[in-house]
Formats: structure tokens, C-alpha cells, sequence
């Protein structure tokens, strides 16, 4: 809010505002839309008309500390926000949270080499501990710079900001070709998930086919729009993790805790270990990118990254707890995938199929994610005017030319 002081018949109050601060009359002109009668001749005028004091305004202004009060009265201006920012900020709390979900987990499809590389007790602890360690202090820099810079583009506002235009169009462009690779695995895993159910997407023309039809639909989800994406993701984040409700149920007659305690550190693959929780607990900032379409961002954005980190962590210890815990340990068995083999070994064939759908879900999920992360983070640099002007500036045609690049990718 801009604060102007008005003039009043006091000998301080006429000290003639600084240059290019507009005077309290003409800003109360503005604010209840009629002018202000002008004053006549003060006591500190001279005959002529022409006020003396402009003749020494650098040291009138000067002469009142700061703090100082002097009898002015204060004109306040109210901040109206662009009609974009109003109608764009539609993401609420809860498909928030399932957007941070899939930037950063997806499920806990990935985790089984933590207990390759440590055992049972260490990959438990590794996923308790390190959460404090980074997901928490990179949520709390999330929430504190998202809300102080409530605008698409996200850590290349933040960058700019700090740095200038041209180390935040570095670190922008470096993150998005990082994105497109990465978000071109998704389609090709999810067929990788169902081939076993339906052979055919093996190789060939129908894999081709199904992988140009899963980009295309995904692509035009993040057309409709990121309320679309949100709600999506919801669905997607109940369908990947509702299985391990059932499969922890159908497992408690089998648990021994006693299988939870087993760690031995003389063969501990600590690089596996450690790249492993990184991996699956990082990039909590991606979801800054998506802060100019969130409703209310200052109480919405850290209320989802809280519920996020819960919602995370459990989805790893819960699945961990349940695999662990009732069949025997093998370490060596312990790779991606072998969820699905621990839902045959407790509940039979058709829970192992129902963990490989919810991993193909995951992967949908992961990719309409990343693709608006990405999407939003162009528009905010072009926004901010660090875009080439021959690449498009709009959202519709950054996600034509991500689609496009997945494609090529994939």
C-alpha cells in the first residue's frame, strides 16, 4: 500500500515532497476521484505569491528526523491486482499437495534398492532421518520463496532476482532440458508396467502407436488447464497408493518385527544408499514454478508442501514396513519392481497386477506434473522478458514444443 502525506497549516507540513513523489492533493484527486481545493498564500509565503521554501528544499527536507512525527495526515492507496492474477490462481490445498506428490515421489516405486544396498533397519531410518535433514529445509525455502515471489517461473524468478536475467535464463534453460529428458522415460515406463498384461505393446507398431496416444492425452490434459492437471493428479496419487493400504492389510497376520531390526554395516553399499534417498526425496522447489496459478499462495503453498511431506514419507515407510517385514529378506532381490513380486508372495497374482497398474498410474501421474512444472516455468521467463523472442510465448505452444521434444525423446 503507497502512503502519501498531505499538506496541512503547519509551518513543517508544507515541506515540499521529494522529486517524483506525487503531492497528497493530486493523490487524493485519484483516490476519491474530485480535486482538491488549492491553498491560498501561507504565513510563510512572500508578498509576490512564491513560496520561499522552495528555495531551500534540500535542507527543509532534511530537517525532520526520521520517525519524527509532525501532524501530517496519511492518504492511503489500495493495491488493485491484474485481472490475470485473479483469475488464474485456481489451485487449491488438495490437488496442491498431490502436484507436490508426484514432483517429487510418485509412490514408493524405486525405493526397493535402499534396501538392497543397507537392509531392512538402515533403508526404515533412511527415510525418517533424511527427510529432516533435506526435504525440510528445501520445503521451508520453497514455501518462504514462493510466497515472497507469488509468480509463474518459480526458482528463475528467484535467481533473477538475486543474480540477474541472464544466470536465471541459465538456470531456467538448463532445468527445462533436464525436465524434457527426464519426462520423456514416462511413457516408455508405463508401457514397460503393462506389457505384461497385454504383450503386444512389447515392441513394434503398437508400441509406437500407444506411446504417441499416452503423450498426446497427457499433453492435453495440461491443455485443459492446471485445475484439470490438479484434480488429475489426485486421482492418480488415490489409485498408486491404495493398493499398499490393501496389501498392508492382507500382510498383518505375516509381519515379524524382528525382520524390521536386521542392518549389517560391513555391506553397506553407501553410494547406492545415499543416491537412492536423495533421488526419492528431492525437488521440492519444482512445484515454485506453479505459484502464480495458486489460490491464496501465502496460507496455501506452505499448508500443501506440510501435508506433501507427510504424504511422502509415509508413502515410502508404510510400503517399506509392509515388504520387509513379512517375507524373508533377500537383499539381492531388493530392485526395482519387486513390490509387484511381494504383492504376489502376500496376496496372489491379482495384487501383483493391481502394483503393476499402480505403477503405470505413478508414471501418468510423474509426467502431466513435470509437463506443467516445466510449461509454467517457460511462461514465467517469458513473462519476465528472459525469452528468446523467436520461441513461442504462450502456454499452449510450450506445451506444443514439449510434447513435441517428449516425443522426439521418447
Amino acid at each position: 500500500m503507497m502512503v502519501a502525506r498531505s499538506e496541512t497549516n503547519g509551518s513543517d507540513s508544507q515541506i515540499p515532497a521529494p522529486t517524483g513523489v506525487p503531492r497528497a492533493r493530486d493523490v487524493a484527486d485519484q483516490v476519491v476521484g474530485h480535486s482538491v481545493p488549492e491553498q491560498g498564500p501561507s504565513q510563510n509565503s512572500d508578498p509576490d505569491g512564491n513560496n520561499q521554501k522552495s528555495r531551500n528544499t534540500v535542507d527543509r527536507q532534511t530537517s525532520i528526523a526520521m520517525g519524527e512525527y509532525n501532524a501530517a495526515s496519511y492518504v492511503g492507496i489500495p493495491e488493485v491486482p491484474s485481472s490475470r492474477v485473479v483469475n488464474s490462481r485456481k489451485v487449491s490445498v488438495l490437488p496442491l499437495v498431490f502436484l507436490i506428490f508426484y514432483e517429487v515421489s510418485g509412490g514408493p516405486f524405486g525405493v526397493e534398492d535402499s534396501v538392497q544396498a543397507a537392509g531392512p533397519l538402515l533403508a526404515l531410518l533412511g527415510f525418517l532421518v533424511f527427510p529432516l535433514i533435506w526435504s525440510v529445509p528445501e520445503a521451508l525455502i520453497t514455501a518462504e520463496m514462493g510466497t515472497m515471489f507469488p509468480e509463474d517461473g518459480g526458482y528463475v524468478v528467484w535467481v533473477s532476482s538475486a543474480l540477474g536475467d541472464y544466470w536465471g535464463f541459465q538456470q531456467g534453460w538448463m532445468k527445462w532440458l533436464s525436465g524434457v529428458i527426464d519426462n520423456a522415460l514416462y511413457p516408455v515406463m508405463f508401457l514397460d508396467y503393462i506389457k505384461s498384461a497385454i504383450p503386444e505393446l512389447a515392441g513394434g507398431y503398437p508400441r509406437v502407436f500407444a506411446t504417441l496416444g499416452l503423450t498426446f492425452l497427457l499433453t492435453y490434459m495440461n491443455y485443459r488447464g492446471l485445475t484439470v492437471v490438479g484434480w488429475g493428479a489426485v486421482l492418480l496419487g488415490v489409485l498408486s497408493l491404495f493398493p499398499f493400504i490393501v496389501m498392508g492389510f492382507i500382510s498383518i497376520p505375516k509381519l515379524r518385527p524382528s525382520r524390521w531390526l536386521v542392518v549389517d554395516l560391513q555391506t553397506v553399499d553407501w553410494n547406492l544408499f545415499l543416491n537412492t534417498l536423495f533421488w526419492n526425496l528431492n525437488y521440492w522447489d519444482s512445484i515454485s514454478t506453479l505459484s502464480g496459478e495458486v489460490h491464496n499462495p501465502k496460507k496455501t503453498l506452505p499448508k500443501a508442501l506440510f501435508y506433501a511431506l507427510i504424504l511422502v514419507v509415509s508413502g515410502y515407510i508404510f510400503p517399506l514396513l509392509i515388504g520387509t517385514g513379512s517375507i524373508p529378506l533377500n537383499r539381492d532381490l531388493w530392485t526395482d519392481g519387486y513390490f509387484s513380486d511381494i504383492a504376489k508372495m502376500v496376496g496372489g497374482v491379482w495384487l501383483r497386477f493391481w502394483i503393476q497398474g499402480a505403477a503405470a498410474m505413478s508414471n501418468m501421474g510423474m509426467f502431466v506434473t513435470e509437463m506443467s512444472s516445466d510449461s509454467f516455468q517457460l511462461l514465467g521467463m517469458a513473462e519476465r522478458g528472459c525469452f528468446p523472442s523467436f520461441l513461442p510465448r504462450d502456454l499452449v505452444m510450450e506445451l506444443l514444443l514439449r510434447g513435441s521434444y517428449v516425443l522426439l525423446l521418447a
